[in-house]
């Protein structure tokens, strides 16, 4: 049976982490995040390590998405993984994108994570589901997943 500890204490990282990358708060980052933590990086060969590889991540979103906003929905936990639903949103108003320019488009997608903790609660590990969403709202990618030209 999983304990309610583990799962209000998965809730509450999760909702730190989304305000971690909100913010791009390196210092909340450390604390939530192992620094031999691996990551899965749509936009990136190699997969970033730690909090601080991470948040440059988060970074480029926001460089592309200067109001990303990325909000906890729904969690399902047991004792080592929470799988996460947040909502993600903003507006295609920063740099290129995907190939694309900025145009002004508002976007908004959920976005699926599965994320590993240590004994300590912190994160070790995650796989992440949803650029498709992001790509299909700024017209990069088609609903038929076909790459526009």
């Amino acid at each position: 049976m999983i304990s309610e500890r583990f799962i209000k204490r998965s809730r509450e990282a999760m909702r730190r982490f989304g305000q971690c990358i909100t913010a791009n708060d390196i210092a909340l980052g450390r604390e939530l995040v192992s620094a031999s933590a691996t990551f899965t990086a749509p936009v990136s060969p190699d997969p970033p390590y730690g909090a601080k590889e991470y948040l440059c991540m988060a970074d480029l979103m926001r460089r592309n998405f200067p109001d990303v906003l990325r909000e906890l929905e729904d969690m399902a936990a047991d004792e080592t993984t929470a799988a996460v639903q947040w909502s993600c949103s903003g507006t295609f108003s920063g740099a290129p994108f995907a190939g694309l320019q900025p145009d002004g488009r508002k976007v908004a997608t959920a976005v699926m994570n599965f994320y590993t903790f240590d004994s300590d609660g912190k994160i070790i590990g995650d796989a992440a589901a949803g650029i498709a969403g992001i790509l299909q709202g700024i017209g990069a990618l088609s609903a038929g997943n076909t790459a526009r030209r």
